[in-house]
């Protein structure tokens, strides 16, 4: 039964603002958007239907718990386990259970769990209702930002629960310690510790307040598996394997409405982020505010034409790229700082009405990022890039280095490099400034050299362990393999060698905008270092050994790390140059021969969908399941090509098309990426520098629909829109014929990022068959 005990108006102001920037949000982006997409191998991060945009709170059903692959939803398996409240880069947390008749909270998720059916079930972008056959019992869930929102449908019973499996284990390891208590009748509280990770090296505390709204009969706590019978006395429960149950009598058909807030501060935390969030008990009403805030956030871009199937794809791209990286920060603005010796709490700065400027995330590495989120972010986003930029300065002045992938509150060193450096370059170089930029430059200064983050390899947590190979690539120009003594995963030194030099352009081409002529000087000579690797004799850039000879056995096919490259091969990361195509190009012998050796690999790994086969091998000249590799088919514009960019973008399109659970990314979704990248390719438009020159620029290619509009910030861009118009467009005519920028014929497949920030219209002829003079003029 519900019980309304009050209205108040919610407080999103942490959230960035899309006002006056989205497009028709009256329209149902959220009915195009196919959550439950490639679900059948999810990533514990990869899926969270009750979430709003970049959420605090990120709820959804649980069918497995362990491992970070390979756990969460998996639309194939035949239980749900539980319906936790977070789903983060190595973070998880608050499992909650509703279970009827024989208790077995005590007893774990593999003894309370539910059978469950696809028959009924709801998945939209903040709502998930699900039937629990087990039980008779129909879960609904909704959220706002920092609040997860349930409710629960039971039969007759006097043995109602919910379950608060403070003690699980789920996902990346086990709770260290937990502990919850009853406030009232209607009301509970606890916290849990995550137990520290091989990524994350610190425990990390979660803090949650519960309400609900029906009087519990009785609060049953457990204890390392038993039960503690005590007729309800004790009412506070903690250990290493802790919970407790709230009992209650239900009618059938009764509603029990649960509201569990969380703040990684505190418990009062966390009950002000309720009192500031959800005060009421209107579940259908933050369930239509949830689908009304994903309308504004999803119609910042809005498309017509296309196939139904397309437009499903687009706008299920576009939802995870504004789903998988998470708000670490209380609606006051207050957030855990874990990058010292202790936790500290620290708070964002606050506007003349006492809000908080910006949010603090949870986030992976941006490795790849340049290809993927750094574009669409800062085409359509731009408040939410500059949140990331204001979270990345505050933990350089919290911790000292400027992170690639903090998780709770504390360095990961997830993967190689920095590669926040193209994040910021990116960011700066488009206008989007509002963070202090000279100690953003001053960290991304830090990290180029020894002692920054850049000599940090992937998950290596000893400070005093070098296996980034900053000191080899200061004094040779590039990062051995075979090195001794190195920790850590992900140490190749041919891949940190090609990302470095592309890592000192992007911070010679900030250092340049902000006038350190002498930085400038010397980031562009150390971006040459690429050179360093290639070898003339195989046409491949190779690894080399400490004692500078390559290194023998080599195969340009190997995916392992014994190949030298990092989750790819010399096949792609040969391709890996993407600040000096003009100097990649030249290596390979000029345009023809490059175009031929580029045009080869696709066509060989068509046959494949593009995807690397380590059981085949012969699919692994391209691979768009992972970043390395994701810009491939937009170099051949640079080499007088872009009928070649226009063909093969079309067709990655095709083979990455699927919308079922069974199909989508094929590999690592990586909190966004893959969608963003998915987001461009679909509208016509890349960065293949990632968006980094002083002068940003926009490669063009032939986009899916008829007509794009994007809705432009006016908090960073003067013009309005930007409209992409495409005539003749249909699935064989894929090739640009003629184009018209802002009226005016347009001979060139580039054009500025300033001609977008002013507003305008890009209109595009399609034909059948390829155009080879059309875009092959200078950019004026």
């Amino acid at each position: 039964m519900k019980r309304l005990i009050g209205i108040c108006l919610f407080f999103f102001a942490l959230l960035p603002s899309v006002a006056g920037a989205e497009g028709d949000a009256g329209k149902d982006y959220v009915g195009l958007v196919s959550p439950q997409m490639d679900t059948h191998r999810s990533r514990w991060f990869y899926f969270a239907s009750a979430c709003r945009p970049f959420g605090m709170v990120s709820l959804s059903p649980d069918t497995d718990t362990e491992h970070s692959w390979g756990s969460g939803y998996l639309y194939g398996s035949r239980y749900i386990r539980c319906f936790s409240h977070i789903h983060n880069w190595q973070m998880s947390g608050v499992a909650v259970m509703p279970t009827v008749g024989e208790f077995k909270g005590n007893r774990g998720m593999d003894a309370y769990r539910s059978a469950y059916t696809h028959d009924g079930e709801i998945v939209k972008p903040g709502y998930h209702k699900v039937y629990l056959t087990d039980y008779d019992v129909v879960a609904e869930l909704t959220s706002t930002t920092r609040v997860g929102f349930h409710r629960y449908t039971y039969p007759e019973s006097d043995c109602s629960y919910l379950l608060f499996d403070t003690g699980a284990f789920l996902a990346h390891g086990p709770t260290a310690y937990s502990e919850v208590w009853k406030i009232s009748d209607t009301e509970i509280a606890g916290w849990e510790i995550m137990e520290r990770t091989g990524r994350r090296p610190k425990n990390c505390p979660v803090y949650f307040y519960a309400c609900v709204s029906k009087p519990m009969k009785e609060f049953v706590p457990w204890s390392e598996g038993k039960v503690i019978s005590n007729r309800g006395r004790l009412e506070r429960v903690s250990g290493k394997d802790a919970g407790a149950a709230l009992r209650f009598d239900t009618s059938d058909n009764e509603v029990v409405l649960l509201k569990v807030a969380i703040s990684y501060v505190s418990v009062e935390q966390a009950k002000r982020n309720m009192q500031a969030e959800l005060v009421h008990w209107d579940f259908d009403r933050v369930r239509t505010e949830s689908f009304d805030e994903w309308n504004r956030w999803l119609s910042r871009i809005e498309v017509k034409g296309g196939t139904h199937e397309q437009r499903v794809r687009f706008y299920t791209d576009l939802w995870h790229a504004l789903l998988g990286r998470h708000i670490l920060s209380d609606a006051d603005g207050k957030y855990l700082d874990m990058t010292g010796d202790f936790p500290r709490i620290r708070q964002i700065p606050l506007d003349a009405e006492g809000r908080p400027l910006y949010n603090h995330y949870n986030f992976d590495a941006w490795w790849g990022s340049h290809w993927s989120l750094n574009i669409l972010w800062s085409m359509a986003y731009p408040q939410v890039m500059s949140g990331f930029c204001n979270t990345m300065v505050d933990m350089y002045r919290n911790g000292g280095l400027i992170p690639r992938g903090p998780s709770g509150g504390n360095y990961t060193y997830v993967m190689i490099g920095d590669p926040a450096v193209s994040f910021f370059a990116a960011a700066y170089n488009k206008g989007i400034r509002d963070y202090d930029v000279k100690a953003a430059y001053e960290g991304l200064r830090k990290n180029a050299f020894q002692g920054g983050i850049r000599d940090h390899a992937g998950y290596e947590h000893n400070p005093g362990a070098h296996s980034g190979g900053m000191k080899y690539y200061e004094e040779r120009g590039y990062v051995p393999d075979g090195r001794p003594d190195v920790e850590g995963m992900h140490t190749t030194g041919a891949s940190m060698t090609l990302e470095y030099a592309y890592q000192d352009w992007c911070l010679a081409q900030m250092a340049k905008a902000l006038g350190h002529e002498g930085d400038y000087g010397l980031f562009m000579k150390r971006s040459r270092n690429y050179r360093n690797l290639w070898n003339p004799e195989t046409g491949y850039m190779q690894p080399r050994g400490v004692d500078g000879n390559w290194l023998p056995g080599f195969d340009p096919l190997e995916l392992t790390e014994k190949g030298g490259f990092c989750e790819s091969n010399s096949a792609i990361y040969s391709h890996y140059v993407p600040h000096d195509m003009k100097g990649l190009i030249e290596l390979y012998g000029g345009c023809r021969k490059y175009t031929e050796r580029l045009n080869s690999s696709f066509e060989k790994s068509e046959p494949y969908g593009f995807f690397r086969s380590p059981e085949t091998r012969q699919g692994n000249w391209t691979d768009y399941g992972n970043q390395p590799g994701t810009g491939m088919a937009h170099l051949f514009s640079y080499a007088g090509a872009p009928w070649l960019t226009q063909k093969w973008v079309r067709k990655v399109k095709a083979a990455y098309s699927d919308v079922s659970p069974y199909g989508g990314y094929r590999d690592d979704e990586d909190q966004g990426q893959m969608g963003a990248l998915g987001v461009l390719m679909a509208m016509g438009l890349f960065e293949v520098d990632g968006g980094c020159a002083v002068r940003p620029t926009y490669d063009i290619t032939s986009p899916l629909f008829d007509e794009v509009v994007i809705h432009l910030d006016d908090r960073y861009y003067k013009g309005k829109t930007f409209r992409i118009l495409t005539r003749n467009n249909s699935a064989e005519n894929m090739y640009i014929q003629k184009a018209f920028l802002n009226g005016k014929p347009w001979n060139c497949f580039q054009f500025y990022h300033e001609t977008f920030a002013q507003g305008g219209e890009l209109v595009l002829e399609l034909g059948s068959a390829p155009n080879r003079r059309w875009g092959t003029g200078k950019l004026e």
